[in-house]
C-alpha cells in the first residue's frame, strides 16, 4: 500500500489560491480559468488580443515551481514509477480527453462546478470515476 502524507494546511492554502486565481481571472478578463483551453489557444490558428494574457498565465504555471525552489531551497520529492512510453500515452490521452470533454479539471472541476454547471458536474464525475478506476486497475490487476 502506498501511504500519502496528510497535509491539510498546505492543501487548504493551495485550494484557496486556485480559487482566488480563478475568481481574479474571471473578474479581470471575464474568462474561465480552463488551463487546457488557455494553453491550446497559444498555438495556431488562434491569434487575437488575448495572446499575451494566455502566455503570462502559462508562464506563471511554469514559473511557480521555480519560485518555490528559490524560496524553500528545494522541491517536494516526486516519484514516477511509469516508463517514458506510459507517460507519453498518458499525456496524449489526457490531452485528447480535455479536447473531447471540452475542458479539463480546472475548467470543469473548479470553475464549472462553482457556476453550478450540470455539464461540468457530469464531466467532473466522469474524469474522477475514470481516475479512480485507473488507480484501482493499476494497483490490483497489474
Amino acid at each position: 500500500m502506498i501511504a500519502t502524507a496528510f497535509t491539510p494546511t498546505a492543501s487548504l492554502l493551495g485550494g484557496a489560491l486556485i480559487g482566488l486565481a480563478a475568481v481574479l481571472l474571471m473578474w479581470a478578463t471575464g474568462r474561465i480559468a480552463g488551463v487546457s483551453g488557455i494553453a491550446a489557444r497559444l498555438f495556431p490558428p488562434y491569434e487575437d488580443r488575448e495572446f499575451a494574457g494566455r502566455l503570462a498565465f502559462v508562464a506563471g504555471l511554469v514559473a511557480a515551481p521555480v519560485l518555490v525552489r528559490l524560496v524553500t531551497g528545494g522541491l517536494p520529492v516526486q516519484t514516477i514509477e511509469a516508463g517514458t512510453a506510459v507517460l507519453i500515452v498518458g499525456g496524449l490521452l489526457t490531452g485528447f480527453g480535455s479536447v473531447w470533454g471540452s475542458g479539463c479539471t480546472s475548467g470543469h472541476g473548479v470553475c464549472g462546478l462553482s457556476r453550478l454547471s450540470v455539464r461540468s458536474l457530469v464531466a467532473t464525475i466522469t474524469f474522477m470515476a475514470a481516475g479512480m478506476a485507473t488507480v484501482f486497475v493499476m494497483r490490483h490487476w497489474s
